[in-house]
């Protein structure tokens, strides 16, 4: 089939037009994406370069998301570490209010004068935890106030009381001095004690209850600190559970740069605060007072840390963050499309259209003339 011959002026306005329309088609293209370059034939350095800038972008993106979640974790642990100073705290006004109460010692009203003593049984009534018994100290005929005392101690500390019976043992020894007998608690239970030998009488009451309640208060606020560092945890890392205990937060897209937060223990046993048996001495209620402030610095270094790491990390968020809009914004310029400018040029072309249209229709007129001579 042989081709269609056109005239010059037609071909060249129908390829006018041809052209417009591609033109056209790639404005809408652009108005519609709102994108210039929409793929690599576009521009393949514009395209390739402005997908680099993405692609980061997008790494970085979900590399912000751990850092949000690591921001959490140290905030998890910081108000941990806020709630177990209290508890120091509270532990270290128990203590205070227990150096505060005195260890009462009983002692004798009279004076001892061995050279009045005959040898006989010395009758002990001895009150403890409700239960009353009496025991006798054989003493010899003009014994002396130290040995005395050494046989009513040994008196003493040999009842039983409560079910099953337990002896009173060494929680309780009586001394000889200044004439008089003295009775004293080591671990701040009460005791009541009344007796007379030689014309020294007794009838008192050593040790000192608060004491002993103290401890059990003491002890307790232990028990809640052990608890809540095992509850500050956050999605599974518990940065105050000890020392086996880490957290790394990624910075870069190629893990290069990090941050690792070591993990404290911030228990009682890892802040070094023992559990008390007794406070009967004061010697025994300062070192407590002593561990407790020492805990207390301890946990405040350990905020001082978390503080400097939640800093590093909140500062590195901002960064990451602010380093995105760049590189999208970046990315952007290499590819966007001017929509002002596109909607010009889809306007131009369309006029451009419609005149191209009418050349055409202008130059087909010459070959249409032929058909009036039939």
């Amino acid at each position: 089939m042989a081709d269609i011959s056109l005239t010059a002026s037609m071909r060249s306005n129908l390829l006018s037009l041809q052209n417009t329309q591609s033109l056209m088609d790639m404005t809408q293209e652009r108005l519609s994406t709102g994108k210039k370059v929409n793929s690599a034939l576009d521009n393949p350095n514009s395209y390739y370069t402005s997908q680099s800038l993405t692609n980061r972008a997008s790494d970085l993106s979900s590399l912000l998301d751990s850092m949000g979640q690591g921001i959490s974790t140290i905030k998890a642990a910081n108000e941990g570490i806020e709630s177990i100073t209290e508890f120091v705290q509270q532990a270290k006004a128990v203590a205070n209010q227990a150096r505060d109460e005195a260890n009462n010692v009983a002692g004798s009203t009279g004076n001892y004068d061995n050279t009045t003593v005959a040898a006989g049984n010395v009758e002990m009534t001895v009150t403890y935890k409700g239960e009353t018994k009496t025991v006798n100290a054989n003493l010899a005929e003009d014994e002396a106030g130290t040995d005395a005392a050494g046989k009513m101690q040994t008196a003493l500390q040999g009842l039983t009381f409560g079910q099953p019976a337990t002896a009173l043992g060494t929680n309780f020894t009586v001394t000889f001095a200044d004439g008089a007998f003295k009775v004293a608690s080591a671990n701040g239970e009460e005791l009541k004690v009344s007796f007379e030998v030689g014309g020294a009488k007794m009838d008192a009451t050593a040790g000192n209850a608060t004491r002993v309640e103290s401890v059990d208060r003491f002890n307790a606020i232990l028990d809640q600190i052990d608890q809540l560092a095992k509850d500050s945890g956050y999605k599974g890392v518990n940065l105050l559970g000890g020392t086996d205990q880490s957290l790394t937060v990624i910075f870069n897209e190629d893990r290069s740069s990090n941050l690792v937060i070591q993990g404290v223990d911030a228990s009682a046993n890892g802040l070094s605060i023992s559990r008390v048996s007794d406070w009967g001495s004061n010697t025994n209620i300062d070192a407590s007072i002593t561990q407790v402030e020492d805990a207390i610095n301890e946990l405040r270094n350990m905020a001082s840390e978390f503080g400097n790491n939640y800093s590093v990390v909140q500062t590195r968020e901002d960064f990451t963050d602010n380093l995105i809009n760049v590189l999208e914004e970046g990315s952007d310029k290499l590819v966007l499309a001017d929509m002002n400018e596109e909607s010009a040029n889809m306007l131009a072309l369309q006029t451009r259209q419609q005149l191209a249209i009418n050349s055409l229709s202008l130059a087909s007129q010459a070959a249409q003339s032929v058909l009036k001579l039939f």
